[in-house]
C-alpha cells in the first residue's frame, strides 16, 4: 500500500489563491472560445459540439488535476469495470457539490470528461462561466414545472440521439442534496406509503429519470449506478476548494446495467429506480459501518 503524499497546509495556503485565479481566468477564456465556436455551427454542428466538448474537458481536467495536486483528492473505485468511451446514463446519490468534481475524475478515466451533461435549473444558464458553458454543452435547463419541462427534455434528448452525440448523462434522481431535514421528510413519506424508510439517501423522483431513459434508450449502451461515500465525512464545496479536508478521498461503487436490461414500462422503470436506491441505502449502511464498500465486481 502506498502512502498518500499531501501538500503541507502552509504551502497550500500560498498556492491556493493563484490556482483559483488561474482556474477563473481559464474558465472565462473557455467561455470566449465557446462563443467564437458559434461561427462553426452553421457549417458543421458536429465540429461545433466537439470543439465545446474539448474546451469543457480541458478545463474540467485542469480542475481535477489542480485539486489532486493541492489537496491530494482522489477516488477509489469498486464494483464493475466500465468500458472506455461508452455512452451511458449515470445515476448517483447526491450529498454535496463536490460529488460532481469526483464524478469528473471518473469520467476522465473513462474518456468521457468533455461529454458530461445533466439536467440543471434554468436560472443557471445566465451565470457567466459554468452556466454559459453548460448552454454550449447542450445541458438540459428546466424550471421544475413538469408540463413545460417535459417537452424541453424530450427535444434535448431527441437532438442528442439524432446527432449521435457522445454523452455521459448524469442524473441525480433524489432531485436535491441530502440533508438530515430532507431525510426526515423522506422517512415520513416512506412510512405513509409502506416503503422501508431510508437512512442514507432520499427517495428518488422518477419523472426525470423515466424521461432520460426513454429519450436516450436507443443512443446509450448502458446505465451506470454510482454510489458515493466519503470516509472522512462529506466536504462542502468551500472545504473542497480551500482544502480544509486535505487528502479527501471519495469511494465510488459502480454497477453497470446494459440499457436493454432496464424495463420498458414506465411503472416498472419507477420500481426499478426505487430498488436501486434501496440498494444504495444498504451499501451506504455497510460503508458507514466498515469505511468501505463490498469488493464485489472488479476492484481497481
Amino acid at each position: 500500500m502506498t502512502k498518500d503524499v499531501v501538500m503541507s497546509r502552509p504551502l497550500r495556503a500560498v498556492l491556493l489563491p493563484p490556482a483559483v485565479a488561474f482556474l477563473v481566468v481559464t474558465l472565462m477564456l473557455g467561455n470566449l472560445g465557446q462563443m467564437m465556436s458559434i461561427v462553426v455551427r452553421p457549417l458543421s454542428k458536429h465540429a461545433f459540439r466537439r470543439i465545446n466538448a474539448w474546451i469543457a474537458g480541458t478545463w474540467w481536467s485542469t480542475c481535477v488535476a489542480t485539486a489532486a495536486w493541492l489537496h491530494g483528492t482522489r477516488i477509489v473505485l469498486t464494483g464493475d469495470k466500465l468500458p472506455y468511451g461508452e455512452d451511458a446514463i449515470v445515476i448517483v446519490n447526491h450529498q454535496d457539490m463536490p460529488d460532481i468534481t469526483f464524478l469528473m475524475e471518473l469520467a476522465k478515466r473513462h474518456g468521457r470528461l468533455g461529454d458530461m451533461k445533466w439536467i440543471v435549473k434554468d436560472v443557471l444558464k445566465w451565470v457567466p462561466g459554468v452556466g454559459w458553458g453548460m448552454v454550449f454543452l447542450e445541458c438540459v435547463f428546466v424550471r421544475r414545472e413538469w408540463m413545460n419541462d417535459k417537452q424541453k427534455i424530450e427535444q434535448a434528448f431527441a437532438s442528442l440521439a439524432a446527432g449521435r452525440v457522445p454523452v455521459w448523462f448524469l442524473s441525480f434522481p433524489e432531485g436535491t442534496r441530502f440533508t438530515l431535514e430532507k431525510l426526515t421528510k423522506a422517512q415520513v413519506y416512506a412510512k405513509a406509503r409502506g416503503i422501508t424508510p431510508p437512512k442514507h439517501v432520499l427517495l428518488p423522483r422518477d419523472k426525470g429519470f423515466i424521461a432520460t431513459v426513454r429519450g436516450l434508450r436507443g443512443h446509450v449502451k448502458a446505465l451506470y449506478d454510482v454510489t458515493i461515500g466519503y470516509p472522512k465525512g462529506v466536504p462542502t464545496m468551500w472545504q473542497y476548494v480551500k482544502g480544509a479536508a486535505p487528502g479527501t478521498i471519495a469511494r465510488l461503487h459502480v454497477t453497470r446495467y446494459p440499457i436493454e436490461a432496464l424495463p420498458e414500462d414506465d411503472e416498472a422503470l419507477s420500481r426499478w429506480l426505487t430498488a436501486r436506491f434501496c440498494e444504495k441505502d444498504n451499501l451506504l449502511d455497510y460503508f458507514h459501518r466498515t469505511g468501505g464498500f463490498p469488493s464485489g465486481g472488479s476492484t481497481r
